[in-house]
């Protein structure tokens, strides 16, 4: 019978602690614009020229629900919670999953630590 791994990322804050990533709070860049078009879910940097395609980023349905839940308020532990309850994935797919999107969210400046 085959282990099973938890994926946590331990991150270390500004003092040098320890902080587990899953205790983490963000909230969203407001000059990136969440938008459903047809079948797909984008984000839109707003600064970014508007003829710049490499700046256009489509989501999943999983990854733009993600999204709609980053509110500032809700740890990341919160958002994984609520992506089991709604979707049909294990705890160790959607943590490795959830953390994976953030850390893209946090490069392309979509998202902040509150």
């Amino acid at each position: 019978m085959p282990s099973v791994v938890r994926f946590v990322t331990i991150l270390e804050n500004n003092e040098g602690e320890k902080v587990d990533y899953l205790e983490r709070c963000y909230q969203k860049n407001p000059d990136i614009v969440f938008r459903k078009v047809a079948d797909e879910y984008i984000l839109v940097p707003i600064r970014q020229n508007v003829g710049d395609l490499e700046s256009i980023y489509t989501l999943n349905e999983v990854a733009a629900r993600i999204w709609e839940l980053i509110d500032g308020k809700r740890k990341i532990k919160e958002i994984k919670d609520k992506i089991i309850e709604e979707f049909e994935v294990t705890p160790e797919e959607a943590e490795k999953d959830l953390t994976e999107l953030l850390q893209k969210l946090e490069k392309i400046e979509g998202i902040k630590e509150a």
